[in-house]
């Protein structure tokens, strides 16, 4: 077993399928990005960045995709990429069933959005070993995120579900503790690379 998960860690990094994985995520972030055009023409300019938070958390992640095929690391981007990633890709999970709970059906773009989100959150969780961010990196991703959620819920600026106009409050409230959930989910991470750091220089 744990053979097979050192070999499952490996091939992530596999360059050529790190490649085909950025290339995967630049179409969908520029796809997601045009997917909320339409939201972002009734926007105004100062909440513009808070927005279409998909796609630009999945942006993160080809950033750091990016990164990693040229060797290089972003111990920020790395935690904004993994808390954004697990965060909107469960929230786009949860809406589109409540979506289907409150109409009875999503089409096949619903369930295009329930895979593609849960894949997104399904990578962020897949690259555990390889993130290397500490503290200060989840510190400011937590600010980022958490002022996102007030953007969100205090100034009007989530994203749309017409269905669901009648729960923002609950989703409001269900938002905020996954963000907290998250930011924990970091946190931990983080205390694993801090031994992973340590056990290294005592190696050394």
């Amino acid at each position: 077993m744990i053979s097979s998960l050192q070999n499952l860690s490996a091939w992530l990094m596999y360059r050529p399928f790190l490649l085909l994985l950025f290339i995967v995520n630049l179409l969908g972030t520029i796809y997601g990005y045009i997917w909320y055009g339409w939201q972002l023409k009734i926007t105004e300019p100062k909440f513009l960045i808070f927005v279409p938070d998909s796609p630009t958390a999945s942006l993160f992640f080809t950033v750091v995709l990016g990164l990693w095929l040229f060797g290089k690391r972003s111990s920020l981007f790395e935690a904004l990429a993994f808390i954004t990633l697990i965060k909107y890709g469960l929230w786009a999970v949860v809406m589109n069933l409540l979506t289907l709970w409150q109409v009875g059906e999503i089409g096949w773009m619903g369930w295009m959005l329930v895979g593609s989100h849960f894949a997104m959150a399904l990578q962020a969780v897949l690259y555990i070993d390889h993130y290397r961010f500490g503290w200060w990196s989840v510190a400011l991703t937590a600010v980022w995120t958490l002022h996102n959620d007030v953007i969100d819920y205090v100034f009007g600026q989530m994203p749309i579900y017409s269905s669901l106009n009648d729960y923002s409050a609950q989703i409001g409230y269900f938002t905020f503790w996954l963000s907290i959930g998250c930011i924990a989910f970091a946190c931990y991470v983080a205390h694993l690379n801090k031994a992973y750091q340590l056990t290294n220089t005592d190696v050394s």
